[in-house]
């Protein structure tokens, strides 16, 4: 894999967007997206699966 992806995206953007696998499948809902404490850039999200997992 590549190193860290470049974006304009606001990632408060993302919360409520489908989260799709490296397939194109669906898997959820982005319901967080955390940021790097150091640059401010998107770390990790957390996605909702299912109606209270995440």
């Amino acid at each position: 894999m590549g190193g860290p992806v470049q974006s304009d995206i606001d990632p408060r953007s993302l919360i409520g967007r489908r989260a799709l696998d490296k397939d194109g499948t669906k898997i959820g809902t982005v319901d967080e997206v955390y940021l790097d404490d150091a640059t401010g850039s998107p770390e990790w999200a957390a996605v909702r699966t299912g109606l209270f997992t995440r």
